[in-house]
């Protein structure tokens, strides 16, 4: 039987990890929960000041989301190497591209609504309110979640038969989407406060730019390592 086309491989991966992530919903929902727990105990080191609160808002939720991220994108390949799945997928044959591609968007599907409920607790907690489109503040956590799934989801690969892949996957991944993330809070920070000199276009620009170089070079590397 010829395998099937790669699109419909990779709609394929993607329909199976979001349904697995939807059966298994209490640990996305208990991860959400750990996210906004850490949010408050940073709110906690300001102290009562709102205006502080305020100018630090965009970093404490950006910094919430990557930390929180670790624990979701982990998860993604564990199930399926401990239980001899991913192997199995490669044989069908499943192209190792749409293998990735399909677990990414599927990453970035849970980590967009991840940065949502974070964003909306910290309106709340930090009292802040929108001053530009919300579609615009969408569009900033999207771009800002895709340049931490495309890497995450490719480090999550390599380091799922280490013995420490909860210590070696933010190592790993950390420094690289150090670029994407400062740009991700000065976009969000933007569409809370008023963009006097025009800027947010420009770092919408940044984070598309460092997207579109995750999203193209993590989906080569990944070839090698399922080779491995």
């Amino acid at each position: 039987m010829s395998p099937l086309p790669l699109q419909a491989q990779l709609l394929a991966v993607l329909r199976k990890d979001l349904l697995v992530e939807w059966r298994g919903r209490s640990r996305a929902i208990g991860v959400v929960i750990y996210a906004l727990i850490l949010l408050l105990l940073l709110s906690f080191a300001i102290g009562p000041d709102t205006r502080a609160l305020q100018a630090h808002a965009a970093g404490y939720i950006w910094l919430t989301v990557l930390t929180a991220s670790t624990l979701l994108l982990a998860q993604s390949f564990t199930n399926e190497v401990e239980g001899g799945a991913l192997e199995a997928l490669l044989l069908l044959p499943t192209s190792p591209v749409a293998l990735y591609y399909g677990k990414a968007l599927a990453n970035f599907g849970v980590l967009f609504g991840l940065s949502i409920a974070t964003v909306a607790f910290g309106v709340v907690l930090c009292d802040l309110s929108l001053d530009g489109s919300p579609w615009t503040l969408l569009l900033v956590l999207a771009l800002g979640c895709g340049g931490l799934a495309a890497p995450g989801t490719l480090y999550a690969g390599l380091t799922v038969r280490t013995g420490a892949q909860q210590l070696m996957l933010p190592l790993l991944m950390f420094p690289l989407v150090v670029p994407s993330l400062l740009a991700a809070v000065k976009a969000t920070a933007l569409c809370f406060e008023p963009d006097v000199m025009g800027q947010l276009g420009s770092w919408l620009g940044v984070l598309a730019a460092f997207n579109a170089v995750y999203w193209a070079l993590c989906g080569v590397l990944f070839i090698k390592v399922v080779d491995e």
